[in-house]
């Protein structure tokens, strides 16, 4: 038992130092990668103290300190733990599917098959943006939640790259816990009629994006194409009501 206490005080005390421990320099970062120059390839940037004092290099600009900062910031924030390659999230969307038409103006509720997250982990957006490493479970699992992304396009075939300061309408986090492998997440506000794509994707608790072990992996979310319209039943039923307004008029157009 003591000696858990000690090696927990220890833990902790390099955790509050403000010297980089040894053990933990990586001395891949002083090669650049040009050892054998490919084409295409250019020179990394190289460090010898894990690049801890990296933000002085961009003192125009604040540090990003768990604050979101839309004019541009520096988060010294290190990546973090990375899961295995057999542990890396993915999504897929059950609903809506690619080409549906949802109804206009109405709520409604999309469906995500997802696995291999420790999902529902979310902290502070307004505190805690990027404020600390990417963080794995006792599975391995990184910890976090999937968020979706509404973007509305001028229409079903555009092919100009989308805004992502002005054209998204709608994002939420998906806190919920998973179960059966599904989770769900209700558009309570509906959307006008138009052409919209639809996205998903996994963030460690803090807000980045899930960082693999890898560079060549598949795409840890999902993306679907949907239209927004006047569903075909209210379509009907305003169809029959012009219908029956008309017919009425002709009737009493002889009486007038």
């Amino acid at each position: 038992m003591k000696n858990n206490i000690f090696i927990s005080k220890r833990q902790n005390a390099t955790q509050s130092s403000l010297t980089l421990d040894s053990r933990v320099i990586a001395t891949g970062f002083t090669n650049d990668g040009q050892d054998v120059p490919l084409e295409g390839h250019v020179g990394s940037l190289t460090s010898t103290n894990n690049f801890i004092n990296f933000c002085l290099t961009s003192l125009d600009v604040p540090i990003t300190n768990g604050v979101q900062i839309s004019t541009g910031s520096c988060n010294p924030a290190p990546i973090g733990a990375l899961p295995s390659v057999d542990k890396m999230p993915s999504i897929k969307f059950i609903s809506p599917r690619n080409g549906d038409t949802v109804s206009a103006g109405q709520s409604f509720t999309m469906s995500l098959a997802v696995q291999k997250l420790s999902q529902g982990v979310f902290t502070s957006f307004n505190k805690n943006f990027l404020s600390a490493p990417q963080q794995l479970d006792s599975q391995g699992l990184v910890q976090g939640y999937y968020a979706v992304v509404i973007d509305q396009l001028f229409d079903s075939h555009q092919i100009s790259p989308t805004d992502p300061q002005n054209d998204n309408v709608y994002w939420r986090p998906i806190l919920q816990k998973v179960v059966n492998g599904i989770v769900t997440v209700d558009i309570t506000k509906g959307l006008p009629p138009g052409s919209y794509r639809v996205t998903s994707t996994a963030y460690a608790m803090n807000h980045q994006p899930v960082f693999a072990p890898v560079e060549q992996h598949g795409f840890f979310g999902d993306v679907v194409y949907v239209s927004l319209s006047f569903h075909s039943s209210n379509f009907a039923l305003i169809s029959g009501l012009l219908y029956s307004s008309m017919l009425l008029l002709v009737l009493l157009l002889p009486v007038l």
